[in-house]
């Protein structure tokens, strides 16, 4: 019979004591935790997933915690080519954000 490595070990301790319903559950919480101590790695794989079209570039923003311009920068530095939207309800979405940043309402 094949023996569980440690880390398996620990995971399974983790759900074991109740504190988290599922390994999942403890994943995304430590995931999460990690990324906010480490905004350099949450902004690398913004720009991964964004390359991978997993994220458009205003939600690779949010995600990133970077603003849209940031965002492109970091992309460009990256070598990472942009792609246009052809998706309507982001351009109006990032018009409206926009706008309330500057402290208008979009019509």
């Amino acid at each position: 019979m094949a023996r569980r490595s440690l880390l398996d070990e620990e995971l399974a301790a983790v759900t074991e004591t109740g504190l988290y319903k599922s390994r999942e559950a403890f994943l995304t919480d430590a995931v999460n935790t990690f990324l906010a101590a480490r905004p350099d790695l949450r902004e690398t794989v913004a720009c991964h997933l964004y390359e991978k079209g997993v994220f458009s570039l205003g939600r690779a923003a949010e995600w990133s915690g970077l603003s849209v311009e940031e965002i492109k920068q970091s992309l460009h530095e990256k070598g990472v080519v942009r792609q246009s939207s052809s998706d309507l309800a982001e351009i109006e979405e990032q018009a409206r954000r926009s706008a309330e940043a500057a402290g208008r309402s979009a019509r």
